[in-house]
């Protein structure tokens, strides 16, 4: 036998450790390992991880195989590389129905398990009892599977098996909005079993899908049928909210060192490298001890204080376990790893050197890695005096294989056995580096001759989509039906892909099929999906976005490609739309905001695009892959047809009706007005006022009060009132009721204004129960002839407001599926159906009020709706909807679209416009989110009816209208300038109001040139007096103003709840409006804590006025100045934090009487009897909200007379704790 090289030595030495402490144990029948030599349980986590030695190992013999007896090693270890995975990949085949039923419910339950037997490979605990949810430990299996395929293992064997790895992709596809019980398996760290949202869990399986992408599982010897797909914007989820939560691993988890897996080895499924360096910074300071790191804070595994009788932790107890959590070794290891991949030896030598301290000898001199480290029992109470001063004993197992496998990878890469390169052969680690810039191709394409000859017209050449052929261009809906077809296998009973989402990624690629090639248009431009897709500005303004997405997003071989569709629904008045001509000349020159983009017609961007092949749709099954499917292709044959035909709408002109006689006009005015619920007037934003009375909602089950006991056939429509009485005649009305309101819209003299409009009303109203209507439609006679001349004037009327008026009037006395006794083309018409014509004719006119109004009737909802909730969830920011303080209901967690609906018209009642808006606006927020995270800094929950009624208000203060117009303004500004508000709220940036043809308002900061001096005041030209005043008012409202926006946002300053937490540790209680936070919560939750945020947050949300809720985030910032400079040892009892802001408010007083400020004129005012009842009946002079001087919200906070100096001196005043004598240094930073 020759003499063995030094290299081949030293590796004989690892084989035989790695066969001593790994194979040793692995099972012969199924391949896994037990847990221990006592427990047979196998892990899926520590399985991967333990076998990682093995394929390291087989791979340096690969690379010196010089001799028969190392390529026998090396296969040697191979195939047991293949027995474990195969082994795993069995025993989760055997849970395929739970994959299936997974895909729909999400449910804890219905996972994968999380161990199995090793003996045979059958569960071993119930659905239940255990947190079986762990979407990182079956992401880590699908990592692993790829980079083994890749390094030429053959691990799958059929295309059945292909199909049920697909299916696994799919499982863990939506990881980024699925709680789970993570990496440590215990969810919320009281170890209550409640599963949240992890960092850990997310990474890996971004990881795992960008991995999978496009791999063929058979390696080099595979076809197309043995390709994993994967939809790239899944992936890119993952990433963002993955991005939006380092370095916190969960709500309840701040830090966990389970994050070193995602930054670096295996996972590196992070791309920023700032991100990486802080995360991995912040792990090191908080977590890092001698004997390793502690998986996160207060972890009471193991401790000496953990109580081994329960399972959970009592929620005060987890105070108990800071400073003592065990330390573990293995993440010495990772840290190891994570060095060399960076390749940086000198942390690699320093950690290598601190892990061997640490790592136990056995008798046979091999060096093992014990699982962790904990603080002996008697040595408690010192470690608790000086962390990190005692001396550790081992727990747990030892060696421990996780860490022992992950320990011999980072010897074999330290001793260069192997490259790094060979562990991660799909190049993963190369994601944090930087990349080229991405060039977006944009092709447009005209619907017909017509529409490119308009086009050409502006000096823009297109084809049309006949031209274009033989590449087929096609609705992403098309493309959404095709991927439903993935993974569909008859013999394990699956179904394909569920999720029918296709972002810009997935419809900025060519596909083929067959010979025949796809481009598919993206999601937004499906016009049958919403109305906001309706506004052409708005789609511009969406289709810039998306571009710049795509810059920042895309990572695939080739260009991105976008398709548009120009057609006739998208030409106003029969022209194309100045903004489209004005985008597309960008486009033309190249750039378009900062990206770089090249127009061009599809055929150019054949070699340059990015292709995918979608194979999948052939009929594998049956045995004819080279057929298509036959329900695909009948779907193809069907659908090339009707794609891009237009629908004829419904008309509401001509029907086989015509009355007999010309009748006189009845009216139904301001039927719709009637539902609006926005309510701005008041000055209390958000609160129901002192008077139960202020606008309520009327419910639309609650008969017109005409309907009483009226016989007379020709009374005029909402003519009387109750009060009233139905004697008076319905023609004095006409005369004392002309609209006097302002109205966008013309005022035709001949309307009675709607008597209902009362306030008395809508109290008696709301209290009818919903059966009356049954009885009154049967005592009336009239009610027949009356819907005859109703629908009569509908065709009479060409003004759309009035139509819908007389629709919303319809529906409310008959319902939606009424038969009108119309026909169209021997059909039925039903209300319904002429609301539908109504809702597409508004469209068309962009009357935007009206379409938010039938929109919100016709029940429609934002088809993106559970997914911009869910955007908004997954980033830690919770949404309410309804309007404070009574109907305000919080969404914490996903919901289905048709949950969310419902409880979005829950919370507004029948204000189909408002909960139309509230739809709408959270779709904005969702785009926001997404394209800049910064506008949402510090902010928690987003509360959607303050935002409302904060633009209402905005608008009114920058139009000088009344509320109600300004709320009628609202609901009429168009989906792109509801946008463009929306974003100068959030921002806080000023704007203007400039008002456009038609009545339509557009929006406009006020660095802007295009505001002229007029404008800025309002639509109406005030008298050069009144102009003045509004100017200067301005300039005067602007600190109250920045409070009731930042109080509506809720935006807090930056630390604020963690700093509230220091407060909370030196009292015994913050009371706010009613709401305690106990001292308890510092022992149950740490300052970072998500939930500790979400108490105080709740507590500051039971204040309905948000300037009012500013003042008190005021006074909680100068409490924390008192703790952070250590004034005092302790704040003593219970604060009542309000009592601060009223002292602050007595004394802003006191101060206004000696200087004689603004204030005299309202609150400082000497008081006599007159003004002392007023103050008792709840109201100020000046109007401000909880009794607290308008003047004082509209100070700022710092100077001699701002809101801190009263704050401050408040504080000195009220709390018993702070010296009352003596000399005080007090300067306020």
């Amino acid at each position: 036998m020759r003499s063995r090289s030094n290299s081949g030595v030293r590796l004989d030495y690892y084989q035989r450790i790695v066969h001593r402490l790994i194979l040793a144990h692995q099972e012969p029948v199924t391949g896994l390992f037990p847990a221990s030599n006592v427990n047979s349980h196998a892990w899926i986590r520590d399985n991967v991880y333990c076998i990682l030695a093995v394929w390291g190992l087989s791979m340096a013999y690969k690379k010196i195989a010089d001799q028969d007896e190392d390529r026998a090693k090396c296969y040697e270890l191979e195939q047991s590389c293949v027995k474990l995975m195969r082994g795993l990949l069995m025993a989760m085949m055997n849970q395929k129905d739970k994959v299936e039923k997974f895909k729909m419910t999400q449910s804890p339950y219905d996972s994968l398990h999380a161990k199995y037997s090793s003996k045979n490979g059958l569960p071993v605990v119930g659905d239940n009892e255990w947190g079986h949810l762990q979407i990182d430990a079956v992401s880590l299996y699908l990592l692993i599977l790829a980079q083994m395929t890749a390094s030429g293992l053959q691990i799958v064997f059929s295309l059945d098996e292909v199909s049920f790895i697909q299916n696994l992709v799919f499982y863990i596809e939506s990881a980024y909005s699925i709680p789970d019980y993570g990496i440590w398996e215990r969810g919320d760290k009281t170890n209550h079993g409640e599963p949240e949202l992890n960092a850990s869990s997310i990474g890996m399986a971004k990881a795992a899908l960008e991995a999978m992408n496009e791999l063929d599982l058979f390696g080099a010897r595979g076809g197309p049928a043995s390709v994993i797909h994967v939809l790239a914007d899944e992936a890119h989820k993952c990433q963002a909210v993955l991005q939006s939560m380092l370095p916190r691993e969960s709500n309840s988890k701040e830090l966990d060192s389970g994050l070193l897996c995602v930054i670096g080895f295996p996972a590196f499924a992070v791309d920023d490298a700032q991100l990486i360096h802080n995360t991995k910074d912040a792990i090191l300071s908080r977590l890092q001890g001698k004997y390793g790191c502690k998986r996160f804070l207060r972890d009471g595994y193991r401790t000496p204080k953990e109580d081994p009788s329960r399972l959970y932790y009592e929620r005060w107890e987890l105070r108990m376990f800071e400073n003592i959590e065990c330390e573990w070794p293995l993440f010495y290891c990772y840290l190891i790893l994570f060095h060399a991949f960076q390749n940086d030896k000198r942390s690699v030598e320093e950690y290598a050197s601190r892990l061997e301290k640490i790592m136990v000898r056995s008798e046979d001199g091999i060096l093992l890695v014990p699982e962790s480290y904990a603080v002996p029992q008697d040595l408690v109470g010192f470690e608790y005096q000086k962390p990190g001063s005692q001396l550790r004993e081992v727990v747990g197992r030892c060696p421990f294989l996780w860490g022992q496998s992950l320990f011999i990878l980072g010897r074999l890469l330290q001793e260069g056995f192997l490259a790094v390169g060979e562990l991660d052969p799909l190049n993963r680690r190369l994601g944090a580096q930087k990349k080229p810039d991405v060039v977006v191709q944009v092709v447009i394409i005209a619907e017909d001759n017509e529409i490119r000859d308009k086009l050409a017209e502006h000096d823009l050449h297109v084809q049309t989509i006949a031209e274009v052929a033989p590449i087929e261009v096609q609705p992403a809906r098309v493309l959404s039906h095709l991927y439903t077809y993935l993974g569909r296998n008859r013999k394990l009973g699956l179904s394909g892909r569920k999720s029918r989402d296709v972002g810009i990624l997935s419809t900025s690629k060519l596909y083929s099929l067959k010979d025949r090639i796809f481009a598919f248009t993206p999601q937004f431009a499906d016009l049958s999906r919403f109305y906001i897709a309706s506004d052409n500005e708005l789609m511009i303004d969406i289709l810039k976005g998306e571009i710049n997405f795509l810059k920042s997003a895309w990572d695939l071989l080739g260009r991105p490609l976008v398709t548009l569709v120009l057609k006739r629904i998208h030409l106003d008045q029969d022209k194309i739309p100045l903004a489209m001509i004005q985008t597309m000349r960008k486009l033309k020159s190249g750039y378009i905001n900062g990206t770089r983009v090249m127009l061009g017609s599809l055929k150019d961007f054949l070699n340059t695009s990015a292709i995918t092949d979608l194979s999948f749709l052939g009929s594998t099954e049956d045995g004819y892959p080279d057929r298509l499917h036959p329900d695909v292709q009948t779907y193809l044959d069907e659908h090339l047809l009707r794609s891009f035909s237009n629908r004829s709408t419904m008309s509401l002109r001509g029907g086989q009706l015509r009355p007999r006689t010309l009748r006189r006009r009845m009216s139904c005015k301001g039927a719709i007005k009637k539902t609006r619920s926005i309510n701005v007037d008041s000055d209390n934003l958000g609160m129901e006022g002192p008077s139960p009375l202020t606008e309520r909602r009327l419910s639309s089950i609650v008969p017109p009060p005409w309907l009483q006991a009226n016989k007379q056939s020709h009374v005029s429509v909402f003519a009387t009132t109750p009060e009233e009485g139905p004697a008076s005649s319905p023609l004095q009305h006409l005369g004392n009721e002309l609209s006097v309101r302002e109205n966008i819209y013309p005022v035709d003299p001949h309307h009675s204004r709607s008597a209902i409009d009362r306030r008395s009303e809508f109290v008696r109203q709301q209290e009818m129960p919903k059966i009356l209507i049954q009885r009154h439609r049967a005592e009336t006679n009239f009610a027949e002839t009356e819907v005859e001349e109703l629908i009569a004037m509908l065709r009479e009327t060409e003004n759309l407001e009035e139509q819908g008026d007389i629709l919303q009037y319809l529906v409310d006395t008959q319902g939606l599926d009424f038969n009108t006794g119309m026909l169209e083309e021997g059909r039925v018409v039903t209300v319904r159906d002429l609301l539908k014509g109504l809702y597409e004719k508004a469209c068309q006119q962009k009357l935007w009020g009206l379409v938010r109004h039938t929109a919100g009737m016709l029940g429609k909802r934002v088809e993106d709706l559970a997914k911009a909730v869910t955007d908004l969830l997954v980033r830690q920011k919770q949404v309410t909807v309804g309007m404070p303080p009574n109907n305000e209901h919080t969404i914490t967690a996903p919901l289905p679209e048709v949950e969310l609906r419902q409880l979005i018209h829950d919370a507004y009642g029948d204000d189909e416009s408002t909960a139309m808006l509230t739809q709408e606006l959270m779709v904005y927020l969702a785009m926001f989110i997404r394209t800049e995270p910064q506008l949402f800094h510090e902010m928690l929950r987003l509360r959607v009816g303050l935002i409302i009624q904060v633009m209402a208000k905005e608008l009114s203060r920058t139009l000088n209208c009344d509320g109600e117009a300004a709320s009628e303004h609202l609901l009429n500004l168009s989906p792109f300038e509801m946008k463009n508000l929306l974003y100068h709220i959030l921002s806080g940036k000023e704007f203007a109001v400039s008002s456009v043809a038609r009545g339509n308002l557009s929006i406009v900061s006020c660095k802007s040139s295009r505001v002229s001096k007029k404008s800025q005041i309002g639509l109406g030209d005030p008298e050069g007096e009144d102009a003045l005043v509004a100017t200067i008012d301005d300039r005067q409202g602007q600190w109250l103003r920045r409070r009731r926006l930042d109080g509506a946002l809720n935006r807090v300053p930056r630390d604020f709840y963690s700093r509230v937490w220091t407060v909370l540790e030196k009292c015994q209680g913050l009371a706010i409006e009613g709401r305690v936070l106990q001292q308890s919560l510092t022992q149950e939750m740490t300052p970072g804590e998500l939930k500790f945020a979400l108490e105080v947050e709740t507590a500051l949300n039971q204040i309905p006025q948000p300037e009012y809720r500013q003042l008190v985030v005021e006074a909680l910032m100068v409490l924390t100045l008192v703790t952070e400079h250590n004034m005092v040892p302790t704040l003593g009892g219970i604060i009542y934090v309000e009592h601060l802001v009223h002292k602050a408010n007595q004394l802003f007083l006191e101060d206004q009487r000696k200087v004689q400020g603004d204030a005299t004129l309202c609150c400082a005012k000497i008081k006599d009897g007159k003004e002392q009842q007023q103050a008792a009946s709840g109201m100020l002079l000046c109007g401000g909200a909880a009794y607290i001087c308008q003047h004082l919200y509209d100070s700022a906070p710092s100077g001699s007379y701002g809101t801190m100096t009263y704050m401050s001196r408040a504080v000195a005043l009220v709390l018993d704790c702070v010296p009352k004598h003596g000399e005080m240094e007090c300067a306020i930073s």
